[in-house]
């Protein structure tokens, strides 16, 4: 059961302020919608393609939470957002180390549809999504955390309208235009279009 977003976000405001007994009382809160986070990216790949576990996930993102700047945590929203950014960079740091640029091979489509908490399963298409990203980012940073937050995060169209303090509608208009853009960069990985699916 999810803890109540008050407690979180009262938690991670004590957290911005300099209570650092706060972050101790915050993880048991959120340790498994973490876990749930981390799934998601995990259960797309292929089995055996990957070095680290859900839990792995967790920790390490938790660790660079902890290690990193401190964030100016606005609410749970936001938290989740972070997280979830943090895990699609360590993914794809994963998916670089072991080289996975390689050309040619196998190339598959990407299912970029309206179910959120996925990643491609393979880490040249991981690398591929991750550099459309950049690009979308570059091009429109609130589509491309939009995209971020609702196909890495898994969080739902009223979430992530929460963590980036827009609306519902707006949020919802953004993310079918960065699919569609997403999907024509995407084009021709394995020489079709990539799957849309809602």
């Amino acid at each position: 059961m999810a803890a109540p977003a008050s407690d979180v976000t009262r938690l991670l405001l004590a957290w911005r302020d300099g209570d650092p007994s706060a972050l101790e009382r915050l993880l048991p809160l959120v340790y498994s919608e973490l876990r749930g986070i981390a799934h998601a990216r995990m259960r797309a790949e292929t089995p055996g393609s990957h070095t680290l576990q859900t839990t792995a996930l967790v920790h390490e993102a938790y660790m660079r939470l902890v290690e990193g700047e401190r964030v100016p945590w606005q609410n749970r929203a936001h938290f989740f957002a972070v997280c979830a950014r943090l895990m699609r960079h360590i993914l794809v740091d994963r998916a670089r180390a072991r080289g996975a640029r390689k050309r040619g091979g196998e190339r598959h489509a990407i299912p970029l549809g309206d179910e959120v908490g996925c990643v491609p399963s393979r880490d040249e298409e991981l690398l591929a999504v991750d550099e459309a990203m950049e690009r979308l980012m570059k091009a429109d940073p609130r589509k491309g955390e939009i995209v971020e937050l609702r196909y890495f995060g898994g969080l739902t169209v009223e979430e992530t309208a929460e963590a980036l303090g827009l609306s519902p509608e707006t949020v919802g208009r953004d993310w079918k235009v960065a699919r569609l853009w997403l999907l024509h960069e995407l084009k021709g990985l394995d020489g079709e279009e990539p799957r849309a699916r809602g």
